[in-house]
């Protein structure tokens, strides 16, 4: 099929190819949605298999590997905040974060539907964990871009690695790509990201995407905070080559980010619809297509209308414009008006310019 590829750039898998000329990969983000209970992982898993989606994702990491047991000011998420106000991060942390030891169940039950399993990696211990899981790509979360040692660590995997540039500015991103292409590592996306929790549809700057792909010569895409899937499938057709987006199994079930996450009913319609918008992007084009045939059959033409004998003048009683095609078209009825039959014509004859 033939996309738009401005850039020949994808990522590769073992059963996928990530880039434009590939249907949006989506990836199910689990997050802390699991509430605490190993089962309902693997239950979130196996909605996102049923989805269509083809990824999971996980988060990697413990209150202690993303920030200490303190609780100063700085240590607690502002009053204001949606969802977390007030909230010290360790205790936020320690409720949210997936056990390690989970990893592997939660890895094994996405292989064993064929999805790809992988995760975003706070710290070193992490990504030895998830090559250890034998991980097919990493994800850098957005907060996460400016960690210089933590993406030399994941670049000198060589695997494909997908960073979040939400609350980054142009030049942290250029240091985050330019530090990973430095370990010799170019497989990389760079998505779009409003890090706020949930983001609003006016905050997500699509036009971005391209920016992003064009800027840095990467597969570009949206993690995407808002609530649905409309922001999302428009990505499509401003490139996004990948679409995140956090799943739950139920939002009235609660949780850290139960609000902003998708049902899975929900997840399958995202799956559908931006394959459909991929779909539609297609080339410029203009004019009719295969499919209109029948169409094109059927736009109006000159037929004469009631039977005339020769010699009768044509008046718009014994001719009009009316479907189907086969006659004149409909733009020489004033130059017929006024002519006359030359033969005759029973009611339904398309007119054509021997008949007048």
């Amino acid at each position: 099929m033939s996309q738009h590829q401005h850039t020949s750039k994808s990522l590769e898998l073992k059963k996928h190819t990530i880039g434009e000329g590939h249907r949006p990969f989506v990836a199910a983000e689990m997050s802390g949605n699991h509430n605490g209970d190993l089962g309902r992982a693997l239950a979130i898993v196996d909605a996102i298999a049923e989805s269509g989606a083809p990824a999971v994702k996980l988060q990697t990491y413990t209150a202690d590997t993303i920030t200490i047991d303190a609780d100063g000011p700085a240590f607690q998420i502002s009053a204001g905040h949606d969802l977390w106000g007030g909230r010290n991060l360790y205790s936020l942390y320690q409720e949210a974060h997936t056990p390690w030891e989970w990893h592997e169940p939660i890895f094994e039950r996405a292989r064993e539907h064929g999805l790809v399993p992988f995760s975003s990696p706070f710290d070193a211990t992490a990504v030895d964990l998830l090559e250890d899981l034998d991980v097919e790509l990493y994800k850098i979360a957005s907060l996460e871009i400016g960690d210089i040692p933590l993406l030399r660590t994941v670049a000198r995997t060589g695997k494909p690695i997908i960073l979040s540039s939400g609350a980054a500015n142009a030049a942290d991103i250029d240091l985050a790509v330019e530090t990973i292409r430095a370990e010799g590592n170019d497989n990389i996306a760079v998505l779009g990201c409003t890090s706020s929790y949930p983001a609003t549809a006016d905050a997500s700057n699509l036009r971005t995407i391209e920016v992003l792909r064009d800027t840095w010569n990467v597969v570009s895409g949206l993690s995407d905070h808002t609530k649905g899937i409309g922001v999302s499938v428009a990505a499509v057709a401003f490139g996004a080559s990948i679409l995140e987006k956090h799943v739950t199994l139920r939002r009235a079930d609660g949780g850290v980010d139960s609000d902003f996450s998708l049902e899975p009913e929900e997840l399958k319609a995202l799956v559908d619809e931006s394959y459909a918008a991929w779909l539609a992007i297609g080339d410029v084009h203009i004019g009719p297509v295969a499919s209109e045939a029948e169409s094109q059959r059927l736009r109006r033409s000159l037929y004469v209308v009631e039977d005339v004998r020769a010699g009768d003048v044509v008046t718009e009683k014994n001719v009009r414009s009316i479907r189907p095609a086969g006659g004149l078209e409909p733009r020489y009825y004033d130059t017929v008006m006024g002519r006359t039959f030359r033969a005759d014509a029973a009611k339904g004859t398309a007119l054509s310019w021997d008949l007048i």
